[in-house]
């Protein structure tokens, strides 16, 4: 039923901030971009799809919610980067049992709960594939539908 993460959207009052925010915090530019309205980032070892969407567009209001944990090799030093780029720590690192599994998340500039997490599980399964994406450079991916 559920097949994987396909798209994280996150909203912003102010799109083309958190469009600099982002591409900043990832290190690449948006590869789809709807002025005013909408940009999607892919990043990552899958090359998950981050949108940001402009506040006037969201069509519900929240009654509950999920945290998206994103993969990190090592959660303080993304936390600091975060930090760095004007984050808020939310929750502070938080060893969950021990085995290397580690979380924290902030909220964004925007008010979006950003997760981070250090996830052993996460680099076993990415150690047993190959995938179109690490073998692409960073930035571009030949399967994209909307190339930048």
């Amino acid at each position: 039923m559920l097949r994987g993460l396909s798209t994280v959207s996150y909203f912003a009052t102010d799109l083309p901030a958190a469009t600099d925010w982002y591409t900043r915090l990832l290190g690449v530019p948006p590869y789809y971009v709807v002025p005013d309205a909408y940009v999607e980032f892919r990043i990552g070892d899958y090359r998950h799809e981050l949108g940001i969407v402009n506040s006037r567009y969201a069509r519900h209001t929240p009654t509950g919610g999920a945290v998206v944990y994103w993969a990190v090799d090592d959660v303080r030093t993304t936390l600091t980067r975060l930090v760095d780029l004007g984050a808020t720590i939310h929750e502070a690192p938080e060893d969950r049992g021990g085995a290397g599994y580690v979380t924290a998340t902030v909220l964004d500039p925007f008010g979006n709960i950003l997760g981070i997490m250090a996830n052993p599980h996460y680099h076993e399964v990415l150690a047993t594939m190959t995938t179109p994406a690490q073998e692409s450079a960073p930035g571009h991916h030949a399967a994209d539908p909307h190339p930048a």
